[in-house]
């Protein structure tokens, strides 16, 4: 809450000046959304973008790495899966508390708060994914003279993939709904204006702010269903076969 109460003051035009709909605060009012899509609700929506798409990022990049060296060294999975298990049963309030003597009011809390709850999801997806890939499939590419990392190029990622991009939904979808949150920290997000107008009772930002949320979690989804597709073409083959 303190990043709330440190951002501008309410979002709410001067009822001196705004519509009778405004003024009774009546379930919506489509004049205060066109009023302050600039320079509210715009904003919030792409800093929201921002913050999920830095978390989703950095979480995958830690998930892969962590998945390629588990399935070479089989003692990795079990400490690191644990981790970060422990790590996605912490309430997200808790886990800014507990971060915020460390780095602080700041955006970095934030996103390590994020990327933390990313690493569960897309490490066990990744290496689900690596692991479903045939054995004798593997060693038909070796026996062709592939090398390791072309193996893992050429064979194992596209056959992973499915299950990669699936772990990357999930994350990108929750990450979606955590970052909400990150209003108690940083002024940034759609969770800014959901908690002004909680605080204010202001039904209309209340409402366009939630249905930004969902729209932008089934846009995000939609637009990765679409990347998968565009990256198995081969599935779209053998399901229409």
């Amino acid at each position: 809450m303190t990043g709330i109460l440190a951002a501008s003051g309410p979002v709410i035009p001067d009822f001196g000046e705004a519509s009778s709909c405004v003024q009774d605060n009546r379930l919506f009012c489509p004049d205060w959304v066109r009023d302050n899509w600039g320079p509210v609700l715009q904003p919030a929506l792409l800093q929201h973008v921002k913050l999920v798409v830095i978390a989703v990022a950095i979480g995958f990049v830690l998930a892969f790495a962590a998945a390629l060296v588990a399935r070479r060294s089989t003692w990795f999975e079990r400490p690191f899966d644990l981790f970060s298990a422990l790590v996605y049963t912490i309430p997200s309030l808790a886990l800014f508390q507990l971060l915020v003597p460390i780095t602080g009011l700041t955006v970095t809390t934030v996103e390590v708060a994020l990327v933390s709850y990313t690493l569960l999801i897309l490490f066990r997806n990744i290496l689900t994914g690596f692991r479903s890939v045939p054995a004798d499939v593997l060693e038909a590419a070796r026996g062709m003279g592939m090398g390791s990392f072309q193996v893992l190029r050429r064979v194992e990622l596209p056959l992973a993939l499915p299950a990669i991009m699936a772990g990357v939904r999930v994350a990108t979808i929750s990450t979606i709904a955590l970052a909400t949150v990150a209003a108690f920290v940083i002024p940034e997000g759609l969770g800014r204006p959901i908690f002004l107008a909680l605080r204010q009772f202001f039904n209309t930002e209340l409402i366009i702010t939630a249905i930004l949320a969902v729209a932008l979690a089934l846009v995000a989804d939609g637009l990765l269903v679409l990347a998968q597709r565009a990256l198995t073409p081969w599935t779209r083959i053998k399901a229409g076969s």
